[in-house]
């Protein structure tokens, strides 16, 4: 079971109201910028410190969010397969997608803010847990509801080319009005249980935001992943269901 959730509509407000925070002192701190979106402010400034704070609020509540998720999975495993098959179900990994850590890399403490990625630490790295240190950092890409998500362990290409980062999922290809403007979510939930997937959605307009030909290919980003030796792939994930919420 792969949980793809976070602080939904919490975080992004954090993210809008501290791009505007931060756009508004960037001139006061003599910081120029090929792109608005890039908008920051020096670590200890006011404005880094209150941003950092609101971010960890978020990171808690996506946290809670994926454990309270998981909880419930527990909970169907139990009333379906019963009692030992849940106490028997394990969390492997859990991560953040839109987080700032301090890090070392290159003898440098550094900020890195990963948005829409996630680390990709070399096995031995002390900061990867225990249980996976040896093999590198788990890596989660997911697809989408209709292709393969993918499960990788973080090599050394991506300490060396990218601050210990991969990218967390295929990625958009286009934006959700545009997949609603192609396909309707009725004609989407038929097309997915053709291919044997069941589908359990609330929203018709939002299952159709999701549709799988509004994402980019992941099997090609994860070769892509590969070929730069930022981590190799351990386990393929197809999909037989789908709970959108």
């Amino acid at each position: 079971m792969l949980i793809h959730s976070g602080s939904r509509g919490f975080g992004h407000q954090v993210c809008t109201d501290y791009v505007r925070r931060m756009d508004a002192a960037i001139e006061r701190h003599r910081i120029t910028l090929p792109d608005r979106q890039l908008a920051c402010a020096p670590l200890s400034s006011p404005e880094a410190q209150a941003y950092l704070a609101a971010m960890a609020c978020a990171a808690n509540f996506a946290w809670a969010n994926r454990a309270l998720l998981a909880h419930r999975v527990r909970e169907a495993a139990a009333s379906v397969l019963g009692d030992e098959i849940a106490r028997a179900t394990r969390q492997v990994y859990d991560v953040a997608h839109n987080v700032a850590k301090l890090e070392e890399h290159g003898g440098r403490t550094v900020c890195v803010h990963r948005k829409g990625a996630t680390r990709a630490f070399a096995p031995g790295s002390p900061d990867i847990p225990a249980a996976y240190r040896e093999a590198g950092q788990p890596v989660f890409i997911p697809g989408s509801m209709g292709t393969s998500s993918f499960v990788l362990a973080g090599r050394p290409g991506a300490m060396e080319r990218s601050f210990g980062t991969v990218c967390h999922g295929a990625g958009r290809r286009m934006s959700r009005t545009g997949a609603r403007r192609l396909i309707a979510g009725a004609e989407l939930r038929r097309e997915l249980e053709s291919h044997g997937i069941v589908v359990r959605c609330p929203s018709n307009r939002g299952l159709a935001e999701e549709a799988p030909f509004a994402y980019k290919d992941v099997e090609r980003v994860v070769d892509v992943v590969e070929r730069a030796g930022l981590a190799v792939r351990v386990a393929q994930l197809r999909p037989l269901g789908v709970v959108k919420g």
